[in-house]
């Protein structure tokens, strides 16, 4: 969105910022009933749309779109809030706005969840925020699972299942030059080009062994079986097994 002053028919550069004072007075004014006074507070009040799109942007989603979902959420703040909880608007205005996003983001990913398990995250996160203004932290797993009489694992799911992903390329710090990439700060140190030339490596030695080889170390080192379990099972001695297992692990050995 960078340069860009229009969004949705609306030049951004121009937005009306209202004092907190007016605010609340055209608050009053709107929960009497006045309309125009309801146009004022939304007029007044795109700005606060605007600062919030910033933090969704970058994601290869429409400015517009999220300005206009944004909007919505504003109407919805306005329409819903209480001027007896004595918090400024923007308090009560700004998780409506994000929420509103939120959810048109997670209706619209191109990840389908069912509407069931929506519904659920959705009763999950009213329950967490009820839980966290009553216990003045964040509730466990276990907590919301016993409020909503759900297993742990359906909480668990319910919650995963609504996150929205985050994208290996988003940038996650910038000092003016090169960003940070999600990318840049994920390392695996198992599957590295090495180990998979190591396990390349190894499954070619074993290829090259006799078939009684391979299946002396399948029961050996794959299944756990002694020495005297394979001997049983292959009809040889215990010896026998031995020291073909030994000559297989040198020649394995010899190979790599």
């Amino acid at each position: 969105m960078q340069g860009k002053v229009e969004l949705s028919g609306v030049n951004t550069s121009k937005l009306k910022v209202l004092k907190n004072d007016e605010i609340n007075e055209l608050l009053k004014r709107c929960k009497e009933g006045d309309k125009k006074a309801r146009e004022e507070l939304i007029s007044g009040n795109l700005r606060l749309v605007l600062s919030v799109i910033q933090k969704f942007l970058g994601r290869g989603e429409n400015a517009d779109d999220l300005f206009q979902v944004g909007c919505i959420g504003l109407i919805k703040a306005i329409d819903n809030f209480d001027l007896s909880q004595g918090v400024r608007f923007s308090t009560y205005g700004v998780p409506m706005i994000i929420g509103e996003i939120r959810r048109y983001l997670r209706d619209n990913s191109t990840i389908r969840v069912s509407r069931s398990m929506r519904d659920t995250a959705y009763r999950i996160l009213q329950v967490k925020e009820r839980l966290t203004n009553e216990k003045q932290r964040d509730p466990t797993v276990e907590e919301i699972a016993k409020e909503l009489d759900l297993k742990r694992e359906e909480v668990v799911f319910a919650i995963d299942a609504i996150m929205e992903p985050v994208s290996l390329y988003e940038p996650v710090y910038t000092d003016g030059g090169d960003a940070i990439c999600v990318m840049d700060q994920v390392g695996d140190t198992k599957n590295n080009d090495e180990s998979w030339l190591e396990q390349i490596a190894l499954s070619d030695a074993i290829a090259r062994l006799g078939q009684r080889e391979k299946h002396i170390l399948a029961l050996r080192f794959y299944e756990g079986k002694t020495q005297m379990e394979v001997s049983n099972e292959v009809g040889i001695s215990q010896a026998q097994v031995s020291r073909l297992e030994k000559s297989a692990i040198n020649q394995i050995k010899k190979n790599l």
